[in-house]
């Protein structure tokens, strides 16, 4: 069933990870999510108490990014970065894959990575980047196996950053071979209403974006026309 814009803003995370975002640019961040009743803040782990303290008393998350963007940090680095965020306030952990390691068939390693950040999260929702445009089909199922085994809450396509962001095929791919209990997040080139809704219908459950504002604007014109 089509979300509501409501609804649809429920579904997003607000990101900024841009290397040259500025402290304004997050307390903007904050200030938009409030006021379209996001779901979660997604900014860089420098930014964490800067976005607690500028969402208190909300039921708006902050999220924050680790083993970004290459995801090839040691499994110890990767756990240093998650416990560091949830002490200062992060709710959603987005950690990138190993990729090198799954595209080199070390699945152990890959379990072992995810697992370390899972239980390093505590309870906090820890989501899966594949960086899905790297991977081939076999490699994307099997990074579903792996992250249900590690205990992961969310595949997620993208970064973002690399050379292609979430695409319908994919989603649709993740969202049949994971149980149910398990999230989809498309991220990476999603900037307008019909591409949400798309990847929504295909089976995503997050939706990640730096345009979330202008997305759910224009959902809800395309509901009054």
């Amino acid at each position: 069933m089509r979300p509501t814009p409501q609804e649809l803003a429920g579904m997003i995370d607000h990101t900024l990870i841009r290397p040259t975002a500025t402290q304004g640019e997050v307390i903007k961040l904050c200030q938009e999510a409030v006021t379209y009743s996001f779901c979660t803040v997604s900014i860089p782990p420098i930014y964490v108490p800067l976005a607690v303290k500028h969402l208190k008393d909300t039921k708006i998350r902050v999220g924050t990014v680790v083993g970004f963007p290459f995801g090839y940090h040691h499994p110890e680095v990767k756990m240093m970065e998650t416990a560091l965020a949830i002490r200062e306030g992060a709710r959603d952990i987005d950690m990138v894959m190993d990729i090198a390691a799954m595209k080199s068939g070390d699945f152990s390693l890959v379990k072992r990575d995810i697992e370390g950040v899972v239980r390093t999260a505590n309870g906090a929702t820890v989501k899966v980047i594949l960086e899905t445009c790297y991977l081939t089909e076999a490699e994307k199922l099997k990074a579903c196996e792996i992250l249900v085994e590690a205990g992961a809450h969310f595949a997620k396509t993208s970064t973002g950053l690399a050379g292609g962001g979430a695409t319908v095929e994919d989603i649709r791919l993740l969202r049949r071979h994971l149980p149910h209990y398990v999230g989809v997040k498309a991220a990476g080139g999603i900037r307008d209403c019909q591409t949400a809704m798309a990847m929504i219908e295909a089976g995503a459950n997050r939706i990640g974006t730096s345009t979330g504002p202008a997305i759910v604007d224009s959902c809800r014109l395309g509901d009054r026309e």
